[in-house]
């Protein structure tokens, strides 16, 4: 569906992302990992067409307009100075302008996405009355509201607690299976990763070293080398890899 070709994002004269390249399928969640400034911010930009690249990023074959709808990006600083409801920012996620009213059938369906992450108790709240985390979680369920082909979600876990970090995921991933949704997550926690990702695609100093599933990707040679972590890895009974770290080499 969406296809990358290498893909390269340079500040000046410094290659951030070199030659990056990858084929997203509907239905799948990937995992973007690596360490901090090494160009996952940066790549998942650049295919939201929000950033100048070279090479080239297609969906279904053919050239994308950003204004089209069907890249949702969510990037890590989501701010939140609006005097606007939960519901209504997650409304103008479909919507180009509030009006007085709304179709009953496009308000049932925001607050079925809303439910997902627990967020009916807040539907009348100003958003700008919300925590950092709660924040996070309706500008989510916004991007999964405009009913995108391809979701780009950059760190959506790291304001929440491990509760919700769970319930977010998951929730991610049931909804982008049932609606046919390519969609790229970029993450630190390798555990996390390796349980609800299909896919791992790990960068180093702005190329890709790996992508593969989790059992390819994430051997203990390949953290040490990539993170500088030296790193025990195990498989649970439940067949997902678990990352263990035991110190900075």
């Amino acid at each position: 569906m969406l296809e990358v070709t290498d893909l390269t994002v340079a500040y000046g004269a410094k290659r951030v992302v070199h030659e990056a390249g990858f084929a997203l399928e509907p239905g799948t969640v990937t995992a973007l990992i690596g360490p901090n400034g090494t160009g996952k911010s940066t790549l998942l930009k650049a295919v939201a067409g929000l950033l100048p690249f070279s090479g080239s990023v297609r969906l279904k074959g053919a050239a994308y307009s950003v204004s089209d709808g069907s890249i949702a990006y969510m990037p890590q600083d989501t701010g939140g100075n609006t005097s606007l409801s939960v519901e209504e920012v997650v409304l103008l996620g479909r919507l180009r302008s509030l009006g007085l009213t709304v179709p009953a059938g496009l308000k049932d369906a925001c607050r079925s996405v809303l439910a997902q992450f627990n967020l009916m108790p807040f539907v009348e709240r100003r958003l700008d009355s919300l925590s950092g985390g709660q924040r996070q979680l309706v500008f989510l369920a916004q991007s999964l509201f405009r009913d995108p082909s391809v979701l780009l979600l950059d760190e959506p876990t790291a304001a929440l607690d491990l509760r919700h970090q769970l319930i977010v995921l998951d929730a991610v991933r049931t909804h982008s299976k049932r609606e046919g949704i390519a969609t790229v997550i970029a993450i630190h926690d390798l555990n996390l990763s390796a349980r609800f990702a299909d896919r791992l695609i790990c960068l180093s100093n702005g190329r890709i070293v790996a992508d593969g599933p989790a059992p390819e990707v994430l051997c203990a040679a390949r953290i040490e080398q990539v993170y500088g972590v030296r790193a025990e890895v195990e498989t649970g009974a439940d067949g997902k890899q678990r990352i263990t770290p035991l110190a900075a080499v």
